[in-house]
């Protein structure tokens, strides 16, 4: 037993703007085949037909169909944005997380761990709260190896008077 056809129809404009979509330069092929698909449902094609012509399933084509009657062009074309989980730190947060791991770690520590990097932001009010794998994949991120001295940014201790010749020199 075959589904019945979908009642369905393009209004004029989103007729002519899936056009200019596809006679555009460059698109994103997901784009391209739902365009078409919605240009070959407007022609009067059923929904396994489409999905031979633009190689995805039926129930693919149906789902392009109902998310333009549901959202319009839009909708059935492009993806929903806000998929996936927010970022647990805002950008201003990162920042002073980052800067504090280029100081110096706190008196009686050799240097920074992701543990003590976590209690030390905290305890520092630079955010409200933060877990080990989120400075992990910060300090990740950023290319920082604060457990390794030679990775992090620091300003010498003992400042350096250039010499004459051009090389380096001892300190004061």
């Amino acid at each position: 037993m075959s589904r019945r056809a979908i009642d369905f129809e393009v209004s004029r404009e989103d007729q002519k703007a899936i056009g200019e979509i596809l006679r555009a330069g460059i698109q994103q092929v997901r784009v391209v085949l739902r365009a078409i698909a919605l240009e070959q449902l407007t022609a009067g094609q059923t929904a396994p037909v489409v999905a031979r012509i633009v190689h995805l399933s039926p129930q693919a084509v149906r789902r392009i169909a109902h998310r333009y009657q549901q959202g319009g062009l839009e909708g059935a074309l492009y993806e929903r944005g806000g998929r996936g989980s927010k970022e647990l730190l805002e950008t201003s947060e990162k920042q002073r997380v980052i800067a504090m791991v280029c100081s110096q770690p706190p008196e009686g520590q050799a240097r920074w761990t992701v543990r003590l990097i976590a209690e030390e932001a905290v305890k520092r009010k630079l955010v409200p709260r933060v877990g080990r794998e989120t400075i992990r994949v910060l300090l990740s991120s950023h290319d920082l190896k604060p457990w390794r001295e030679k990775n992090v940014v620091r300003r010498r201790s003992r400042p350096r008077v250039p010499s004459k010749d051009g090389r380096r020199s001892g300190g004061l």
